[in-house]
């Protein structure tokens, strides 16, 4: 324990920040009226070696309270505690007996909140909004953390949007699993996860978009599985606790101070390997719940600030995110503590990008009415925020409570500039309609395809303002959504009650794995086809991890609380489904390859000069279609000679898919300076016949008539 010597400190930065002599703290409450700061010895410490009293005389300058403890360093442990008026009604809920964390710590030792104070709750002492621990050894503390580190002159990638290609996945269930090949001791972890670089870079992604790796209380959950009585956690992560702090439990190093070394190790391997790091971040609510949950931090700090309250009775909290509470987001001070965590990920950190979750509640007022599109919010604060300039920004545009933004995400348009990417729901949507079979999915099919400017283009968006996806971490996997007409979540302990009930899958006569070898080949050509249009589709794909390999959640379409073989990468697939992964490889192959594919303008453009359109569609005859008869069939043509093409030298491609019952023979069109049709893909063929290695595409001997069988796509290319 080091003798400390203490200072007045100074308010900026705020949280724990290192010093030639020792470590300064700073901590926002406006209506505290006294403020501690607690040490601990180590991260078993039952209670604190020592409390130290903020003079609110001499260690507070306006809302904010400093000290700096000369003496102190790296590797410190800290909690506050802090007093003022409990007015719940009002919208207060000062607690001195509350231990609290820093909203600005940028590490955590390892430990639990929730199972601390329910240990607590079980002997007798009240655990919400009255008692204090009275041991502390399982409870986390926030680390003094030395921001140096080696970075080797790296820096983010910042790939431009129409060059990108997002691979979701969970930090920890991409290596977690005993078939991964990475070492026990570090499977599950950021070092762990760096083993696997060579696979993502062969795979040809550009980016890994990960699940929630800021620190979060994974024991929130109470649930049990009813098939194995084990108590369930909360493995997605979408309940932060610290937001400048990676999570402690995915690092092979929980010494203070290592999971943040070893993060960024992390991203300075994957960069090395060309592969951007986009996090999805919770800025929406935060772990503690509504007014029955646990007092931590904001509460105890200043709850009517980080909080958006109902205005008549502020004891209770708005809850557009069906968790409990809602950030207050465009608070002053709120909205300033997140773009400080944004920009300490991107300066810090050296992430790419971030992903936001329930992304329209930070469009909320502190009132929880909408901002309007065209006024200032905090969406446009981080469109236009310096720092962030080259920062990729993807919204999921819609809340809990009934606010869809989608296509009209604010963020900036009325300073000219809505930097925007949003998650495109209705591109999954359309996309599964048609390929399933539905009648009259063509038309909403083909304006995906095409890069949806139908919700973009109004407001002078690209195309690159859609995040494409068939499939993402919530919902069905790829091979579940031709293997299931039901969700299977049983074993989450909800009765199968929770999860989406309207998932437009098939299981093609047979619910759940089988080995008919019929019902086999129909499903391994729905998940090609579903494969080609993300990947030949105008926008920015992402492809949910595994999906490449066939990976199954058993129909489970909400695994949010299975850390277990349910959730976590299976690496068997990879071989038993090498076919399906060259597939992938090489659609990814000829997206990077041809710009066609990746526009920064929507189609229509070509239109304007009389020029031969960059896109054409057809019927089985090639002829225009009449939209309205076009069923179960859907063709069009990109022409890349067309004078408003990217790419002067650019090929033409032919792209038809049949979802009938019945084969059919259709006519492909003609191409024009000599050019023939090769063949890129047909996805009722067996791997390795099923697509062509870019550049060794094989002549077509019919050059004007195609047999497309039932349920299959081809894609033609021609030079």
């Amino acid at each position: 324990m080091p003798d400390v010597v203490t200072k007045i400190g100074t308010p900026l930065s705020l949280g724990a920040t290192i010093t030639p002599g020792g470590v300064n703290f700073s901590i926002y409450s406006k209506d505290a009226t006294a403020v501690s700061l607690c040490l601990f010895e180590n991260d078993k410490s039952q209670q604190p070696y020592t409390v130290i009293p903020f003079d609110p005389l001499k260690n507070k300058t306006g809302d904010i309270w400093h000290i700096e403890l000369c003496g102190l360093g790296a590797g410190a442990l800290y909690l506050y505690k802090v007093d003022g008026p409990y007015e719940p009604t009002k919208g207060l809920r000062f607690n001195p007996n509350k231990y609290l964390f820093d909203p600005y710590a940028k590490a955590f030792t390892i430990g639990s909140v929730f199972r601390s104070y329910n240990a607590q709750h079980r002997q007798g002492f009240s655990a919400n909004e009255g008692g204090e621990l009275k041991d502390l050894s399982d409870f986390p503390k926030c680390v003094v953390v030395d921001d140096d580190f080696d970075w080797e002159g790296d820096h983010p990638l910042n790939y431009p949007l129409e060059k990108t290609v997002i691979y979701e996945t969970h930090l920890k269930g991409f290596t977690a699993s005993n078939t991964s090949g990475v070492a026990p001791e570090i499977a599950g972890t950021y070092k762990g996860f760096t083993q696997k670089v060579d696979y993502l870079r062969e795979l040809g992604v550009t980016s890994v978009e990960l699940l929630p790796i800021f620190e979060f209380d994974e024991n929130e959950t109470a649930n049990t599985n009813p098939r194995t009585g084990e108590t369930l956690v909360n493995y997605w992560g979408y309940s932060t606790i610290g937001f400048f702090a990676p999570k402690t439990g995915y690092a092979a190093d929980k010494a203070p101070g290592g999971p943040v070394r070893e993060f960024k190790q992390m991203v300075k391997e994957l960069h090395k390997a060309g592969i951007e790091v986009i996090l999805d971040v919770v800025y929406n609510h935060t772990a503690e719940g509504n007014e029955r949950g646990y007092a931590f931090e904001f509460r105890g700090l200043q709850n009517d600030v980080y909080y958006s309250l109902p205005q008549n009775d502020k004891q209770y909290y708005m809850n557009f995110s069906g968790c409990g509470n809602s950030v207050n987001c465009n608070h002053p001070v709120t909205a300033q503590f997140i773009i400080d965590s944004l920009r300490y990920w991107v300066l810090q950190m050296h992430v790419d990008g971030f992903r936001f979750d329930l992304a329209s509640i930070l469009t909320r007022a502190p009132n929880g009415t909408p901002i309007p599109y065209d006024m200032p919010s905090l969406t446009a604060t981080i469109s236009l925020d310096p720092v962030l300039a080259k920062t990729k920004i993807i919204a999921e545009p819609w809340d809990c409570a009934g606010l869809y933004q989608l296509g009209g995400f604010p963020g900036g348009s009325f300073a000219g500039l809505n930097r925007w990417s949003e998650w495109n729901g209705r591109f999954r949507d359309d996309i599964r309609r048609f390929i399933r079979g539905d009648d009259d999915a063509t038309t909403g099919a083909a304006t995906r395809i095409a890069g949806s400017s139908d919700a973009y283009n109004h407001s002078g968006r690209a195309p690159t303002a859609s995040i494409n996806f068939i499939t993402a971490h919530d919902g069905f996997t790829l091979n579940d959504l031709v293997t299931y007409n039901h969700k299977h979540n049983e074993e989450n302990g909800e009765e199968n009650r929770d999860g989406s009930d309207d998932n437009l899958s098939y299981n093609h006569g047979f619910e759940g794995e089988c080995t008919n070898p019929k019902i086999q080949a129909q499903r391994i050509r729905k998940i090609k086809n579903y494969l080609i249009y993300l990947f030949v589709s105008q926008g920015v794909p992402m492809l949910l991890g595994g999906d490449e390999m066939r990976r199954t959640q058993g129909g489970n379409n909400n695994a949010y609380c299975q850390d277990n073989d349910i959730s976590w990468i299976n690496w068997t697939l990879a071989q038993k489904n090498k076919g399906l992964v060259r597939f992938t490889k090489n659609l990814i192959a000829y997206r990077k390859a041809h710009s066609i594919f990746s526009r920064k303008k929507f189609f229509t453009d070509c239109y304007d000069n009389n020029t031969v359109p960059e896109i054409a569609w057809y019927d089985i005859n090639a002829k225009n279609p009449d939209w309205s008869k076009q069923k179960r069939f859907l063709a069009f043509k990109l022409n890349g000679s067309s004078a408003c093409s990217p790419d002067a030298q650019e090929n033409d491609f032919y792209i038809a898919t049949n979802t009938d019952i019945y084969d059919l023979t259709i006519t492909l069109p003609a191409l024009s300076d000599g050019r023939q049709w090769h063949l890129v893909a047909d996805t009722s063929l067996s791997s390795p016949e099923d697509i062509a290695e870019p550049g060794n595409e094989e002549l077509l001997r019919e050059q004007r008539r195609y047999v497309l069988l039932s349920g299959a796509t081809v894609v033609l290319i021609g030079k």
